[in-house]
């Protein structure tokens, strides 16, 4: 008998419900709602601030699972996945404290710096692991006001909140606590030390605000939201499974992975480049590559890097529309595969480009300061983005099988960047091996077939999930280049 579940899966800059009904071994996705996201910026006496609208994106939720419901029919079961690191708080009757911020607001600028008087970095790294971002939990709660902090009874992050206000339950689910700084990612525990620091440094009792931790795969209860009315096809009210909730840990279960000497870039906003080890690499040489351990499904770890994603490019072109410019995206890319490859290439990861803002400036400016031709257009400017995605890809891969002690043989790319044909030839081009492209959901897949396994749809590991993935997918695979590799090397040394 098939099997229905719905998976909503909510990024930085939009959100989607998708509709999974497993049959004959395979997933097929519909999508039952679809809706923009995005930080709202708003003046206060302390300058602007960023928050996310949560009701809205609470009402563009339910009205996607109710749409769920309308068009397949019963659904077994639902898994929630988001972005990491933001957070709401609830105080005693489990109302909101606010809007919670976007991990882009401004307001952790210094803090990560500041604590490192407290616990400095090289030790802060021995004990979580984690890719130092000034936006991460440990540095937003810094920035919290005391006031915020003495009415809340209750942390949670963003994709708990949401299954918190289905089910009533308040967890935390380690592949996302893993991104607070505040997560041993050997014990899958809160770290003790970094909890106790962050409370005298906050004067709250930081660990009373967190929820129990529960790893993917935990049934949380059934759904209790009035008016929703989800059910399964016996009658019984639909069950909330806590998937991979970081929505890149249901990613790289997606990942079709058929040998062990695979690595992946889940390539959307950010770009997730790593590894998937079984234990976290905690060494001087992890945290001078500034590498993160994220935990995985399975007791796995992602080890990887964030990089800057396609996010540089979506703002260059929404600047770009911002000057009246009727831009047709996929053509813009078409022309940028006809203009002179590496002609500038940037650094991507430059902090510069993180705040929203005029990318195409920018770029300019920081080809100027590194003696290169500036972009004269947008096909050159997308075409410089691409090409330092791709160098950042290459550095990031190299560095991680370096310090992990590990090879690679083949990259897997996966989510809504492997369309751009460009970027994954790029890739392979840039790293020197073969780039196995798909499936383009994989977020939602990972979500779906966690749920499956959970409600015990499926049995197996990751290598039958992985299967499951294989076959309900379509992959393209790009070959390097003869003779790029060497180009990209020089490329390379040229600009770091």
């Amino acid at each position: 008998m098939p099997t229905t579940m719905a998976a909503v899966d909510l990024g930085a800059s939009s959100g989607r419900v998708m509709a999974g009904t497993l049959s004959g071994g395979r997933i097929t996705l519909a999508e039952a709602g679809r809706f923009p996201n995005g930080p709202v910026e708003v003046p206060t006496e302390l300058g602007p601030r960023m928050h996310w609208d949560v009701l809205r994106l609470w009402g563009d939720v339910t009205r996607g699972l109710r749409a769920a419901a309308h068009d397949v029919g019963p659904l077994e079961s639902v898994g929630i996945d988001t972005w990491a690191v933001d957070y709401a708080l609830l105080d005693a009757g489990g109302e909101l404290l606010g809007n919670p911020a976007s991990y882009r607001c401004p307001r952790t600028v210094g803090l990560a710096e500041k604590y490192f008087h407290v616990v400095p970095a090289e030790e802060m790294y021995r004990r979580v692991g984690v890719q130092v971002q000034p936006f991460n939990t440990i540095f937003q709660l810094l920035a919290e006001t005391p006031g915020r902090l003495s009415l809340a009874r209750r942390l949670l992050l963003m994709p708990d909140l949401l299954g918190h206000w289905l089910t009533g339950r308040s967890v935390t689910e380690v592949t996302n606590a893993s991104t607070t700084g505040l997560l041993d990612p050997v014990t899958r525990a809160w770290h003790p030390d970094m909890l106790q620091s962050l409370t005298d440094e906050c004067g709250r009792d930081v660990a009373g605000l967190l929820g129990e931790l529960v790893e993917p795969g935990t049934i949380l209860g059934p759904v209790r939201a009035p008016d929703l009315g989800l059910t399964t096809p016996s009658g019984m009210p639909t069950p909330v499974v806590a998937v991979g909730s970081h929505d890149t840990a249901s990613a790289v279960v997606a990942v079709p992975a058929q040998r062990d000497d695979f690595a992946y870039i889940s390539c959307g906003t950010w770009s997730l480049v790593g590894l998937e080890l079984h234990a976290p690499v905690l060494s001087a040489e992890a945290l001078g590559a500034n590498l993160t351990n994220e935990l995985g499904v399975d007791g796995t770890v992602r080890f990887l890097k964030n990089v800057m994603g396609l996010w540089v490019f979506n703002e260059a072109v929404r600047t770009w529309r911002t000057r009246r410019m009727d831009l047709d995206v996929p053509g813009l890319v078409r022309e940028a595969a006809t203009r002179e490859p590496l002609r500038t290439v940037i650094d991507i990861d430059d902090p510069a480009f993180f705040p929203a803002g005029d990318m195409p400036a920018r770029i300019g400016e920081a080809a100027r300061l590194t003696g290169q031709p500036q972009p004269r257009d947008p096909a050159e400017t997308a075409r410089c983005i691409f090409d330092s995605l791709a160098l950042a890809y290459r550095r990031s891969l190299r560095q991680a099988a370096d310090v992990a002690g590990r090879d690679i043989g083949v990259v897997h790319m996966v989510g809504g960047g492997v369309q751009n044909e460009l970027l994954c030839q790029l890739t392979a081009d840039a790293t020197g091996l073969p780039v196995v492209a798909g499936p383009v959901e994989a977020t939602a897949l990972g979500n779906i077939v966690l749920q499956a396994r959970a409600i015990g749809a499926v049995r197996g590991g990751l290598p039958e999930l992985r299967r499951i993935v294989r076959a309900s997918s379509e992959l393209l695979t790009y070959s390097p280049a003869a003779g790029a590799e060497a180009t990209w090397r020089g490329v390379e040394r040229r600009l770091f």
